[in-house]
């Protein structure tokens, strides 16, 4: 089957998990043609070739809180000659590849194309939760308003697609149909890895201008290995109890699967990571962004870590490690079969909506 793979280059959550089922489909024998932008096109063609990229969205983030107008500013700038890219793209990939099936990872060319040409459309993804399921009042009080404003996105985002695979490790009531809820798509080096008890926090920050949180952890005493926060680093850089990792993907799930406890975001893709390893997490979400709130009380509510609006508070951090113990008798009742559940389920709707 020919498939039209899109994945919006926001963040490299996207690009990880579509590997994952990239590489399914390629073992199945399926004909696939990528488009993604930014970091993840870049990830994607290094992996497999055969992408395609296109202008996306991205945003501008300073002080662990995206910048609204910085954001809107340039993302007009870039539009300017980005979507006349992007239509040639597509013009020119239409030549060579007619696709039968469109799979979206929350990009909006593949699925604007899908629906033009009037072909199937399934979409994976952990965002349409927040339009496609019903949440209790304690994970949206007191930010209702962020809720129904990012509610209207994610379903202008992507609508009336054939099916939605959502990927979560929480499991609020369904609403709409077409809709199903599967475990986190991990990546192999996570479903392989041997978790193991540490002293060390791992800590992975990538905003920008956030020096408050370097004092915030020197005065815990742990061990810190943070990564994201000195981003030009080649080799690690040591200051007391602060270990500043250079990136790397080995060192980063090795550090991971042997820490006592995460201190992160609260992007999907490593909560969902320290879940399955049953890693006691404190989340921070990114301030502005309603989705990693979500995620972050989640968390919360299931028993798996903890949340908080900011790290500003040294005893944030020593509160947390008080209860990490209670965290991991919860984790421990938490278990997924690898990515089978997901990519079975993607077979069964490719065989449902693809020709016949």
């Amino acid at each position: 089957m020919r498939i039209l793979y899109g994945v919006t280059g926001e963040g490299m959550g996207h690009a990880m998990r579509s590997r994952v089922v990239l590489e399914h489909l390629l073992a199945a024998g399926h004909e696939i043609e990528i488009v993604a932008s930014s970091r993840a096109a870049d990830y994607l063609s290094a992996r497999f070739g055969m992408t395609t990229k296109i202008h996306g969205f991205h945003m501008v983030l300073e002080e662990n809180r995206i910048k609204r107008g910085k954001t809107v500013w340039s993302n007009i700038l870039a539009g300017t000659t980005g979507v006349p890219q992007n239509i040639a793209a597509y013009f020119e990939l239409i030549d060579r590849f007619v696709p039968q099936v469109v799979i979206s990872d929350f990009e909006s060319w593949s699925y604007l194309y899908g629906q033009t040409q009037r072909i199937p459309i399934i979409s994976i993804d952990n965002m349409q939760i927040i339009n496609r399921c019903t949440h209790p009042d304690e994970v949206l009080k007191g930010d209702r308003t962020n809720f129904h404003m990012t509610k209207a996105f994610v379903k202008g985002k992507l609508p009336f697609c054939d099916h939605y695979l959502i990927t979560t490790f929480f499991h609020p009531e369904i609403r709409k149909k077409n809709t199903s809820l599967h475990p986190p798509i991990l990546r192999p080096e996570i479903l392989e890895a041997s978790p193991s008890q540490g002293e060390h926090l791992l800590v992975y920050q990538t905003a920008e201008g956030n020096e408050g949180l370097e004092s915030t952890l020197a005065r815990t005493g742990i061990e810190c290995r943070i990564y994201g926060m000195r981003r030009d680093l080649k080799e690690e850089f040591v200051e007391g109890n602060l270990r500043h990792m250079p990136f790397s993907e080995v060192g980063f799930i090795d550090d991971l699967k042997s820490a006592k406890a995460v201190v992160a975001g609260a992007g999907f893709t490593l909560m969902g990571e320290a879940v399955y390893l049953h890693k006691p997490m404190l989340a921070v979400p990114l301030r502005g962004q309603f989705e990693q709130v979500m995620n972050a009380r989640y968390l919360a509510h299931e028993g798996y870590g903890s949340y908080a609006r900011t790290l500003d508070d040294p005893a944030t951090i020593s509160t947390f490690l008080s209860e990490t113990n209670r965290y991991k008798d919860k984790l421990g009742s938490y278990y997924q079969d690898g990515n089978r559940e997901l990519l079975a389920a993607l077979d069964t709707q490719l065989g449902r909506l693809g020709p016949a």
